[in-house]
């Protein structure tokens, strides 16, 4: 049996979540803080407020075992934009390692190198529910 708890455990000013699994009798803690996530969320809100008619929002944040690297995939709206946006958060990675490193410096050890990804799992979705459409009107 497998059951998934997710706990809150105070370490610096923060809250910190950690994921622990629980397999039958046995326990294995997962140190992957949920913070990464959250954190470049509330980076991406700030700096989105000062361009208006752009949104950011932060899909995934897959971090290493290690917490060296992290993945985030970010959705952006409107989709016009989405290309030259992940260009230029790519460009400012290094700043936005900083800006995140300040928000988690008690929560984690070291931060992990970011690499931007654009989330098109949206559009995936929308091609799929537009073929469906299609196909049940030929029956």
């Amino acid at each position: 049996m497998e059951k998934t708890i997710i706990s809150p455990d105070i370490r610096g000013k923060t809250l910190l979540f950690i994921k622990t699994t629980y397999y039958g009798n046995n326990q294995t803690k997962q140190n992957k803080p949920t913070a990464p996530k959250k954190e470049l969320s509330d980076i991406f809100l700030a700096e989105t407020r000062k361009t208006h008619g752009i949104i950011i929002s932060v899909s995934v944040v897959r971090v290493s075992p290690d917490l060296s690297t992290a993945k985030a995939y970010l959705s952006i709206f409107p989709p016009e934009k989405s290309a030259e946006m992940i260009e230029n958060i790519n460009a400012n990675t290094k700043t936005i390692r900083y800006e995140l490193s300040q928000r988690v410096r008690y929560q984690l050890r070291k931060t992990p190198e970011l690499s931007f990804f654009l989330d098109d799992s949206l559009d995936y979705i929308e091609n799929i529910d537009s073929l469906l459409k299609k196909s049940k009107r030929s029956l």
